[in-house]
């Protein structure tokens, strides 16, 4: 029986080398929520632990600014 290998993604921003996530792009920020706008872990989206506190902050700035919704029917 073989043992099951992940590979852990690597981290979106950090591959682009992205330091400031910009709230005010809600598209690129909407592939991070779920279809009931709640916002994916970083299990499932790839990212570092920094980039993901710093894209919820983003999203959450979004959201406040309606430019996202809080939730989806």
């Amino acid at each position: 029986m073989r043992k099951q290998t992940y590979t852990k993604r690597q981290c979106i921003f950090c591959k682009k080398k992205i330091d400031v996530i910009d709230y005010k792009d809600a598209s690129s920020l909407n592939r991070f929520l779920t279809p009931w706008a709640k916002l994916k872990s970083a299990h499932d989206t790839g990212n570092c632990s920094k980039h993901q506190r710093r894209l919820a902050e983003a999203i959450k700035r979004a959201r406040f600014l309606a430019l996202l919704p809080y939730v989806k029917r």
